[in-house]
């Protein structure tokens, strides 16, 4: 009966403990058996603490951790988040309207521009479309048996606008991802011009080199 009694009380207080005073409103702090650190000691943005000299708790960047280029400091700068607002709106989206891509480069054509846009194509699409552009890069090997993997040399791509290839680079297309939130919008026409002077230097002929800049091919 001892037993009973006991296990009955402690029926009893469970009941209440889970049952009791749910609903009920107090002013007393709750107690808390599991927290699960749902007041843990933290900075919160924009506010203030005595732990900086300066009161602040979101504090300035340490240098070079964060990508930021400034025209001092021009090195990688498809790195540097743009997020600016442009009239140009074929320069963003290389449409002339909502059903038509456009055709040219809006960007100045350099060799600066179209050695920048090599490297870039080196590190976001050479492991895929190779350096030449054929579509064998290491990812296109038997190891990883990517097969979906276009040539950049094709008939196909090389009469396509250059609008509609920067808006490839820019949102992707079936299994190649976007690139227009790490490449900034200049960049990417860079890109498009190193793509288009590899297209021109698989279908080019001895015909299309100056004669004068013939001997220095060894022919």
């Amino acid at each position: 009966m001892r037993q009973f009694f006991i296990i009955y009380f402690f029926l009893v207080a469970l009941i209440l403990t889970v049952f009791g005073f749910r609903g009920c409103k107090s002013d007393n702090t709750p107690i808390e058996v599991f927290p699960d650190m749902d007041r843990q000691a933290k900075f919160h943005e924009q506010g203030k603490t005595s732990f900086f000299d300066n009161k602040r708790m979101d504090q300035e960047p340490v240098a070079g951790t964060v990508p930021f280029v400034t025209e001092e400091q021009k090195v990688y700068p498809h790195l540097s988040p743009d997020n600016r607002f442009r009239e140009n709106d074929y320069l963003v989206s290389g449409r002339l309207d909502a059903e038509t891509f456009g055709d040219g480069i809006p960007v100045e054509v350099t060799w600066e521009s179209m050695k920048q846009g090599q490297e870039i194509f080196k590190i976001y699409c050479s492991m895929c479309h190779g350096e030449s552009g054929n579509g064998k890069g290491v990812v296109a090997n038997e190891r990883y048996e990517y097969n979906t993997i276009a040539s950049l040399l094709q008939t196909r791509l090389i009469d396509l606008p250059d609008g509609e290839i920067f808006n490839t680079i820019t949102n992707g297309k079936n299994t190649m991802g976007p690139y227009g939130t790490k490449i900034r919008v200049e960049d990417r026409w860079k890109v498009l011009m190193y793509v288009r002077a590899l297209q021109r230097a698989a279908t080019s002929s001895i015909d299309d080199v100056p004669a004068e800049n013939r001997g220095e091919l060894g022919l």
